[in-house]
């Protein structure tokens, strides 16, 4: 069961988020929080396995929120998933560089947002390599330290070839199947980089593939 805390100021978007959430046997909605403050106190309590954190709230903004989230050990282990209203937020940048696990527009259907939450709990990137590449092309030019962390990282060369294809948005079996190794093989080299970077998230994987160069923002999907 697939566990899921609300985190929205407003009443009508949880209700909305609750209705759509609560159908699937395989989730379940285990609280709701008005502001940052009270959903960082309901992940402490209620342990979820995905929080849908909205971008702008009172008190502490979901920026805040999830570096708190991501600081606590009793609270990082949850997915902090932003839900914004517009797919091109530089507030949604910063907040998957500071360990959000991808972004969700608040308009998205009933199907992308069930299956957003199943991708997030398994432990994927909820970034479209679409507008990935729009948010890399806007705000990627403000970094210039990614390259050089990646550069000090001593990655392999295997290495660097898994952070390229997690860029361009391929999954473990994908990236097993395009390397011919085995899938635990496949997460073994994603796991070893993130590691080697310091990076929590899939979700700053990607956007370290595409702030170094390893992946530019027209390189296929």
């Amino acid at each position: 069961m697939i566990r899921v805390l609300l985190a929205d100021d407003q009443a009508r978007v949880r209700a909305g988020l609750r209705a759509v959430l609560d159908a699937p046997s395989d989730i379940a909605v285990v609280g709701e929080a008005v502001d940052g403050e009270a959903a960082v106190r309901g992940v402490r309590e209620l342990r979820p396995d995905v929080v849908l954190m909205d971008v702008r709230m009172p008190r502490l903004d979901g920026l805040a929120a999830t570096r708190s989230l991501v600081r606590d050990p009793r609270a990082r282990a949850a997915r902090v998933v932003m839900l914004t209203t517009f797919a091109l937020d530089e507030y949604v940048f910063e907040a998957i560089r500071a360990g959000a696990s991808g972004f969700l527009v608040k308009d998205a259907g009933a199907e992308e947002l069930v299956c957003s939450v199943r991708t997030v709990a398994a432990g994927n990137a909820l970034l479209s390599p679409a507008v990935t590449r729009r948010l890399i092309a806007e705000f990627a030019a403000r970094s210039r330290e990614s390259a050089a962390a990646v550069s000090s990282a001593s990655l392999t060369d295997r290495e660097r070839e898994v952070m390229a294809l997690v860029g361009r948005g391929l999954s473990n079996e994908d990236i097993a199947r395009r390397l011919v190794v085995s899938p635990l093989t496949a997460r073994t080299h994603v796991s070893r980089t993130m590691v080697k970077l310091g990076v929590r998230e899939r979700a700053q994987l990607v956007l370290l593939a595409y702030e170094s160069g390893l992946v530019g923002p027209g390189w296929p999907g």
